[in-house]
């Protein structure tokens, strides 16, 4: 849906895009609110004044010609930075991959990689892309693009090399283990769908990566879930573990409906702003997919990189009591953000609307507090530096929370050895009944 002619659903930051029932103010969270100064039409136009003379006075006597449009945008830039720290003006390119973001299609290869030892490490092909189809394996290290070495580049850097207009080309040049000469491909970029959610089974407790909300979040859940019965040859799984910790979220709507997947009936959030359009509660409603897993124990994990759309979904999971969370404070993001295109000149990023878990809690500044606190071991290296306080620090942070804010950091540590992986090997001992706590399995809401 859009909630004005001009808004599009592109964030959490976003607007939703699903259907939804308007409801009357949240009457339960009454909120001490300053009365904005009202000030004259004459004040306001003399202050626009102000503005242009200004302006004028740049134009004019800087010593430089300045670039009249860059200083406009800077203006817009500070004008919206000034509200709260995730309302901000866009130019035209950071508005397309902010589009591109969130829409999980780009024009690729269709290689998952990762920086090791300065060159670029082929961690996965994704099916059905040039890369996979052209014979790219998993381990081979790539070493050219385009005939420019990679050593030193950075992994961003390589990416945006690969990334380009559908049906270009380029050639990459891989060393593969066994292999004594380096190997050639000439790649042509294709429309690439990126992989939201990855499963993994830990014996027959099926663990779900969700990285992001962008829109493969949810079908990604649904073929993991797919997957899984495949996995187990049609039995059901022992437990499902959904695991959102770092995932900075992404799309509102997606948020709904892999909450929808877990729940069959009750909101899953509701959402509050300054006008009636604002204002909306989300439900979730019965369908195969959670009546297929009705019955499957669910634990979620978190921790303080676990922001927006993941904090919905935590939330929504937790109040229903549909699962059990495990991990440390999410980051504490409980505004929403519409996304308002500008044409040519780009779009604006406004926060239009505070949401609400179903509990009717604002979790603005205080975050997610998990079921069972469950911390990692922290490196040496990393310690000091593993913990976010989160929104709570950011300047300018609306406020309005319901819940206590947050005073500590809240550690956004996850070890690559799932062995060392004290968060994720709770959450096995819980299902596999390993491990006792009254916050497991929780009593579903009614």
């Amino acid at each position: 849906m859009r909630l004005t002619p001009l808004k599009v659903a592109v964030s959490v930051a976003a607007v939703m895009s699903i259907g939804f029932a308007f409801v009357p103010a949240l009457t339960a969270q009454e909120e001490t609110v300053e009365e904005p100064v009202t000030r004259s039409s004459d004040e306001i136009y003399s202050d626009l004044s102000l503005f242009g003379e200004v302006f004028d006075r740049i134009r004019a006597e800087y010593v430089e010609p300045p670039d009249e449009r860059a200083l406009i945008h800077a203006a817009l830039q500070g004008m919206l930075t000034s509200l709260d720290p995730h309302s901000g003006y866009m130019e035209p390119i950071d508005y397309a991959d902010v589009q591109e973001d969130t829409s999980g299609r780009f024009g690729g290869l269709g290689i998952e990689v990762q920086m090791e030892e300065g060159v670029i490490k082929v961690v996965s092909p994704i099916d059905d892309t040039p890369a996979a189809k052209a014979g790219i394996l998993a381990n081979d290290f790539i070493v050219e693009l385009d005939g420019t070495p990679v050593q030193g580049m950075t992994l961003d850097a390589a990416v945006d090399m690969m990334r380009g207009e559908v049906g270009t080309k380029i050639t990459i040049t891989v060393i593969r283990e066994g292999v004594d000469e380096p190997l050639e491909f000439e790649l042509t970029r294709d429309i690439i769908s990126t992989r939201a959610a990855r499963l993994t089974m830990e014996g027959d407790i099926g663990v779900i990566r969700l990285a992001r909300f962008s829109e493969q979040a949810y079908v990604g859940i649904t073929k993991a879930i797919d997957d899984m019965y495949a996995e187990l040859d049609g039995k059901a799984p022992k437990g499902i573990i959904l695991d959102l910790r770092n995932n900075p979220g992404g799309l509102v709507d997606q948020a709904v409906l892999v909450s929808d997947a877990f729940l069959k009936q009750g909101a899953v959030v509701l959402t509050r702003g300054r006008i009636a359009q604002e204002s909306a509660r989300y439900d979730a409603r019965p369908d195969d997919v959670d009546s297929r897993i009705a019955d499957v124990p669910l634990v979620v994990l978190i921790n303080g990189g676990s922001a927006s759309a993941a904090e919905i979904v935590a939330g929504a999971l937790q109040d229903h009591r549909r699962a059990t969370v495990v991990g440390t404070r999410s980051f504490g993001k409980g505004s929403v953000q519409s996304i308002i295109p500008l044409g040519a000149d780009g779009a604006m990023r406004l926060t239009t609307a505070r949401y609400y878990t179903p509990n009717n809690r604002s979790i603005q500044a205080a975050g997610i507090q998990p079921d069972i606190l469950i911390t990692q071991d922290v490196p040496e290296e990393f310690k000091g530096r593993d913990e976010i306080l989160g929104e709570a620090a950011l300047p300018g942070e609306i406020g309005g929370g319901t819940e206590e804010r947050a005073t500590v950091g809240s550690s956004v540590y996850v070890p690559s050895d799932r062995e060392a992986d004290n968060q994720l090997q709770y959450a096995i001992g819980l299902i596999n009944g390993d491990e006792e706590n009254e916050a497991y399995p929780p009593n579903e809401a009614g």
